[in-house]
């Protein structure tokens, strides 16, 4: 069944549950999760190796857990010279785009307010990160150097990638080709909660970092979430969300695709098409179940269960009502199909990513624009922007005043002092008078 909503009839339990999506999920496992952080804490390693065989089926020893320099190079020589080539490509737009974000990088300024009063700013990267590349039935090769080219050109010095390891207890081969296009070599075949949970303790051979950044399936995000007061969680990126915009001029053909695209992602996954043209609304509705039948298992599946689910159809009764659902949403990933997308982009302010027009597919944001594929979701589009060199740097305040700066400014900070209550506070100022 498809779901097929009218916005301005909905109940509010219904928008509500619409709006909180995937995060019912979540909340859902996090007792379970739980166990497991607390098990990598005690156990370490074992924890690791123990919990490999029980979620991926995979056979680990203790020394090999991290990927050797032997693995690096027999995933390079055996892997097809046009997915290298695609790789290569795709990463280098990468890496072009997170360029140009720190050329606009200042790492050090600073302004005079007042004469003799200085302030300014400097921008350091973040001590070690630990990067989560996940892999379901599929491995993502672009989310290793999605992730991983940003923090290299941000000057990490620590960067550490754990990844779920194959059955066979090896990494994905594409991957670990993205890992040496990007520049790394610390990479570990860990995943899931218990893959955080090492990053956020270490073990015997993952060190702890300070900040993780990725995305992951529900567990990963409830790990990161129980972890906040060990690690830095990132962004919350969880399972794949977006909106597909469209007004009547949007193409039927490519817009039942467009819908399904980020659907396939999994069972949790959230695809919405929202639009105010009735008639547009029922063809994507009629056309879809066909669209879903002629896709492989297990995608069919989760197809099925996301339009059913988190997913469908929303009707509105304007394009202004369409920007407002939009906004309030707030989606990972948002494809903007209507007759003039410059007008209504200034005021589509809660997003992950616009794509913008016709030609604009997801799946090229996806791989190979340059801008980064891993966003916000579960509505903190609101708060959060979309992964950049920023995630690796901090920022930290700079002040310096001289003499005479000092001699004017003091005496109304004294006065501030005295109100608050800081008698040393103001002692400090008067014994340099």
């Amino acid at each position: 069944m498809i779901n097929f909503f009218t916005w301005n009839t909905l109940e509010a339990s219904t928008r509500a549950r619409i709006l909180r999506r995937s995060q019912e999920t979540i909340d859902g496992v996090t007792e379970k999760v739980l166990p497991i952080l607390l098990d990598v804490k005690d156990r370490g390693d074992a924890a690791l190796i123990d919990y490999a065989a029980k979620f991926d089926k995979a056979t680990l020893e203790a020394d090999a857990i991290k990927v050797t320099a032997a693995e690096f190079k027999l995933a390079r020589e055996r892997l097809d010279p046009a997915l290298k080539a695609a790789i290569e490509r795709c990463a280098a737009n990468v890496k072009s785009f997170h360029a140009e974000q720190m050329k606009r990088v200042d790492p050090d300024w600073m302004i005079e307010v007042e004469p003799g009063v200085f302030a300014g700013e400097k921008v350091t990267p973040i001590s070690s990160v630990g990067i989560y590349v996940p892999r379901g039935k599929n491995a993502f090769p672009s989310a290793m150097y999605m992730l991983c080219i940003p923090a290299v050109l941000a000057g990490v010095p620590e960067i550490h990638v754990v990844t779920p390891p194959r059955a066979d207890g090896s990494a994905d081969d594409a991957s670990l080709f993205a890992a040496e296009v990007s520049g790394i070599k610390n990479v570990y075949k860990v995943g899931g909660a218990q893959a955080i949970a090492a990053l956020a303790y270490g073990t015997e051979t993952v060190p702890a970092v300070r900040k993780v950044v990725g995305p992951g399936s529900p567990y990963v995000a409830a790990a990161k979430m129980l972890l906040s007061s060990s690690i830095d969680p990132g962004m919350p990126a969880g399972p794949s969300e977006s909106i597909v915009l469209c007004d009547e001029t949007a193409n039927p053909d490519t817009t039942v695709l467009d819908l399904m695209n980020e659907a396939e992602h999994g069972p949790d996954s959230a695809a919405l098409l929202v639009t105010h043209d009735e008639a547009f609304a029922r063809e994507i509705a009629a056309r879809l179940p066909e669209a879903i039948a002629a896709v492989p298992e297990p995608q069919r599946g989760w197809l099925e269960t996301v339009f059913s689910g988190f997913g469908g159809i929303i009707l509105t009764r304007s394009l202004e009502e369409s920007i407002e659902v939009a906004n309030l949403y707030a989606p990972e990933h948002l494809l903007v199909k209507v007759a003039n997308p410059q007008a209504i982009i200034p005021r589509l302010v809660n997003c992950g990513e616009i794509l913008i027009g016709e030609w604009t597919a997801f799946t090229l944001g996806n791989y190979g624009t340059g801008v980064n594929h891993v966003l916000p979701t579960g509505g903190w589009a609101h708060t959060y922007s979309c992964t950049s060199v920023w995630d690796f740097l901090k920022r930290t305040s700079l002040s310096e005043v001289t003499k005479a700066g000092f001699d004017s400014l003091s005496g109304d900070v004294e006065i501030l002092t005295n109100y608050e209550g800081f008698p040393v506070h103001g002692e400090v100022l008067r014994r340099r008078r």
